[in-house]
């Protein structure tokens, strides 16, 4: 008999703030465990001698939720079972065989009160130590209920206030002009009547996601994916009231940045404290224009780490996340372009480079920030072969005004060269090759 439910005070679970939660916020485990199933599709029990040692991760179509089940499900000497939390069937990271478990939740598009609701069903478990954001949203709702999370999980991740001031890109540039760190000129779009048309300028979501906390359009229950960035040429001046109304919210208008060098800096805090950091140089995205990066380098630089902590000491950081910078081609500067505050969805190559940061959060989960080790190779690069099929796709059918499209048989040539170079790949895997297979197969569904 599968069991679905547990006594709150189980022996064996030391607390994380608060003993207790109000009974108000109890949700019945019988909601979260009904139909858990294993990585093959089977009904599963949830055994008890799990206690203390479970992780649960939301499982998305990105290479991150697939990588924290490689890094802790198959890592020697460490009894860690990871716990999808599937919005739907065939997630290529739930096919993983290191995928233990698999619980059903709703979607945060249907109702993000209804997905808050099971993953705190799901935190009251007592096998479950901590659960790993891996979408905006998830940590946004991780954020905002921080305190009914607190009593039953470890949580490393910001409360709300420090995480609107990454979310809210207004907050964002003005902190980072205050902590010294380079960002491009940026405006509201409404406020840039004088503004000189002749530039190249960008047009962007103000929101990393659009919910009640920052729009007045969206209820509690309410949450949208930000807008695409519209380009601007040269002479082009934007349709405000358009743009407004299609991105549900005023946008931001950002000059664009000429240039290939994107960079990220990666890191995980301890309340204001770097713990582990690590970079990467993109070499090539899903689209030639940019986006997320399908090929990349790890790299040591000095000037972008100062940035990157620079930007994070000030915010008093704490928990995950990916600063993403462009680097000016003029002055060689690292202008600031975003922050993503959970994993990111080149994490596998991360911990290729030796940078285990699924690893990470969860020794600091655990209380043993001390242990962790945070060395990486730099000189490493690594593919994610969907993004590398997409970043073709996009020289055959897009077309960005303001970015320099590349010859598609020079693109093959190149992108083959680079695997036999650099035969590091984020989910192909010799040891797990299912959810490689289901990756592809959705990405010939979804652009056939």
């Amino acid at each position: 008999m599968v069991r679905l439910g547990w006594d709150r005070e189980s022996p064996g679970r030391p607390p994380f703030g608060r003993n207790t939660a109000p009974e108000s916020k109890v949700v019945s485990m019988a909601k979260a465990g009904e139909g858990t199933i294993d990585a093959d599709g089977e009904p599963m029990a949830v055994a008890d001698d799990w206690a203390d040692s479970s992780v649960a991760v939301p499982a998305i179509t990105a290479p991150s939720t697939l990588a924290c089940f490689r890094s802790l499900g198959g890592r020697d000497g460490t009894d860690v079972r990871t716990i999808a939390l599937a919005e739907r069937d065939g997630i290529p990271a739930t096919r993983s065989r290191y995928c233990d478990e698999t619980v059903p939740v709703p979607s945060p598009h249907e109702n993000l009160i209804a997905y808050k609701d099971a993953l705190l069903s799901v935190a009251m478990r007592p096998d479950v130590r901590t659960i790993i954001p891996v979408r905006d949203v998830d940590v946004y709702v991780l954020a905002k209920y921080k305190d009914e999370f607190d009593g039953y999980v470890s949580t490393p991740w910001p409360d709300l206030e420090t995480l609107a001031a990454v979310q809210d890109r207004v907050q964002l540039f003005d902190a980072a002009e205050t902590a010294g760190v380079s960002v491009p000129d940026t405006a509201l779009l409404d406020s840039t009547d004088d503004w000189d048309w002749d530039r190249e300028w960008i047009v962007k979501a103000r929101y990393s996601i659009l919910v009640d906390e920052y729009v007045d359009r969206c209820t509690p229950a309410e949450y949208l994916d930000p807008p695409k960035t519209e380009y601007l040429p040269s002479g082009v001046e934007p349709d405000v009231d358009r743009l407004r109304q299609e991105m549900n919210h005023v946008p931001l208008l950002q000059e664009y940045v000429p240039t290939t060098e994107e960079y990220g800096f990666f890191a995980l805090y301890d309340h204001g404290e770097p713990v582990a950091t690590f970079q990467h140089r993109q070499l090539r995205g899903y689209s030639y224009a940019g986006g997320a990066s399908s090929f990349r380098e790890s790299v040591r630089i000095p000037a972008l780490e100062e940035a990157g902590r620079d930007l994070l000491d000030h915010l008093e950081w704490h928990g995950l996340a990916m600063v993403e910078f462009l680097r000016d081609d003029e002055t060689g500067e690292f202008k600031l372009m975003e922050i993503n505050p959970r994993f990111w969805s080149s994490l596998p190559f991360s911990v290729q480079a030796g940078a285990d940061f699924p690893y990470y959060y969860w020794q600091l989960a655990n209380g043993k920030r001390e242990e962790i080790d945070h060395e990486y190779e730099a000189g490493l690069a690594g593919h994610l072969l969907r993004g590398e099929l997409l970043y073709l796709r996009s020289i055959l059918v897009d077309d960005v005004e303001l970015a320099e499209k590349p010859s598609f048989w020079s693109a093959v040539g190149e992108i083959a060269h680079s695997i036999v170079e650099h035969p590091r790949f984020d989910c192909a895997s010799v040891t797990d090759m299912r959810p490689f297979v289901r990756d592809m197969l959705d990405a010939y569904d979804a652009y056939k």
